[in-house]
């Protein structure tokens, strides 16, 4: 029997580090996309109360302990949220599952662990970050600091919303920053045990305020003239309009945003190994992933076989309750979501592709926003549902002839973000990782790495999460000059 998710309701906002009242009446009602049925309730916090949020993140920066502390004393604040995390995993993936639709089964690692692993990373990074360093200038001896960037405007999605929370706040407070997190209206109860996390974690006040709000309240935050940073995930569409109004101040941006990966199988590949090793990250968190593997291209010479063991596996996905254990395949977030995949689908025949398995509601489900794991054949790369993001259970399979023709193809996109290669050569492999521009990319694997960079190329984003390189993006270099023959005593 499954367990159920009860009504979760919550009357306060976090900000500045304590439950408050809101200043509005207005309240987001959060819909289980499985039964239809409302599950939560919380207010929607007003452009006024951003404006208590950013005040009170604006007076912890410029006068309060945070970003005075040493690292050690932050780093210990910082461990205690990320030891929460690991205790009350499986209360953060059972919530957001019921929230967006996530398999239970994955929701554990994908949701709660992995975001627990990019606040442990972070800590990691944040020992052995380069503060402060001397270089020899060209007309004397240099002092090159690295100062936090200030006050940390952070927008996160629905689909890993702890994770890309994790991704912007662990490195933005280790560095010293405070934040405003605003979180979708699709799933912020997960938000609530965040803050219940970072309250008793003993941040400072004004440290931290989280705030679920529309796309209006978002871009009130991200226009704001006290924010010194902007660091959002989210669509290309979306990342353009938060470029646009973060550029009226000249706020500095990090934009992580969409794409439609491709996962190059090679002639030589072991398809069973191929198949076990893309099919989870071609159809991750329901196809509503960034960097899931969305294309997949397969040499000509084994198109057929390719094709036949694909759909197999796709089909026999189970699709079910989100909270059942046993689901591989839950419903997409909302039910625009699932129009949009269905509209795809007939766009894609329409448009000569091949449905190999899938292309309908599931008969198994009486409500929800289902949609069956749909495998399309006799995909052209010019194809709209071979270059458009459709962030649902819709995968491509794209013939090729020879390598060059498949980097190429790989290339053709105005997205950059993911992608991987198959092959029985792994130096092979590598050579071709090196030839495509994308931004991560992996070899006989998936993985996503929080010590290395994440980021993309081309409309996939601008800058860089994770690693040495994304903590970077919470600081302002400061040049101090010395006088010439100067050496520290």
């Amino acid at each position: 029997m499954t367990e159920r998710t009860e009504l979760v309701e919550h009357g306060r906002l976090f900000i500045g580090g304590e439950f408050t009242d809101p200043l509005s009446t207005e309240v987001i009602e959060v819909i289980s996309p499985h039964t239809e049925q409302v599950i939560g309730r919380v207010p929607h916090a007003s452009e006024a109360d951003v404006d208590r949020a950013v005040a009170a993140a604006r007076r912890a920066f410029d006068e309060g302990p945070w970003p005075r502390m040493t690292l050690d004393e932050r780093i210990a604040v910082i461990t205690r949220i990320k030891d929460a995390f690991a205790v009350r995993h499986e209360e953060f993936a059972r919530l957001i599952s019921a929230q967006n639709g996530t398999p239970y089964s994955a929701s554990v690692m994908v949701q709660a662990l992995a975001a627990m692993m990019v606040w442990d990373s972070a800590i990691t990074v944040a020992r052995t970050f380069p503060y402060e360093e001397r270089r020899d200038g060209v007309l004397g001896p240099l002092l090159v600091r690295r100062e936090p960037v200030g006050v940390v405007a952070a927008v996160v999605p629905w689909n890993v919303p702890q994770f890309t929370a994790a991704a912007k706040l662990a490195p933005a407070l280790l560095a010293g920053c405070t934040a405003v997190l605003k979180v979708s209206p699709e799933t912020p109860l997960d938000a609530y045990v965040l803050a219940e996390i970072a309250e008793e974690a003993g941040l400072p006040p004004g440290v931290l305020s989280i705030l679920p709000a529309d796309r209006e309240v978002s871009e009130y935050l991200v226009g704001h003239p006290d924010v010194d940073k902007v660091s959002f995930t989210g669509s290309v569409a979306a990342g353009r309009r938060v470029m646009e109004v973060a550029s009226r101040n000249l706020t500095r941006v990090t934009l992580e945003l969409g794409g439609k990966s491709a996962a190059v199988i090679l002639p030589d590949a072991d398809l069973e190994a191929a198949v076990a090793g893309i099919v989870p990250f071609a159809w991750m968190i329901n196809g509503q992933a960034c960097v899931a593997q969305t294309r997949i291209l397969a040499p000509r010479s084994r198109y057929e076989e390719i094709a036949e063991a694909f759909a197999a596996a796709a089909g026999a996905l189970r699709v079910g309750d989100p909270l059942d254990p046993t689901t591989e395949l839950g419903p997409l977030v909302a039910r625009r979501q699932q129009q949009r995949s269905l509209e795809y689908i007939r766009l894609g025949q329409e448009e000569g592709a091949k449905v190999l398995t899938g292309g309908n509601v599931p008969a198994s489900q009486e409500r929800g926003w289902y949609v069956e794991p749909t495998l399309f054949g006799s995909v052209d790369n010019s194809m709209r549902i071979a270059r458009e993001e459709i962030f649902g259970p819709v995968i491509c399979l794209i013939p090729y002839g020879d390598e060059a023709e498949a980097v190429r193809i790989a290339d053709d996109s105005p997205y950059g973000l993911s992608g991987s290669v198959w092959t029985a050569d792994t130096e092979r492999g590598i050579d071709i990782a090196r030839r495509i521009r994308t931004g991560t990319y992996s070899v006989n694997t998936f993985s996503l790495d929080m010590l290395g960079p994440f980021g993309g190329y081309k409309n996939s984003g601008l800058g860089r999460e994770f690693g040495p390189e994304g903590y970077g993006e919470f600081f302002e270099h400061k040049m101090i000059h010395l006088p010439a023959g100067y050496r520290e005593a």
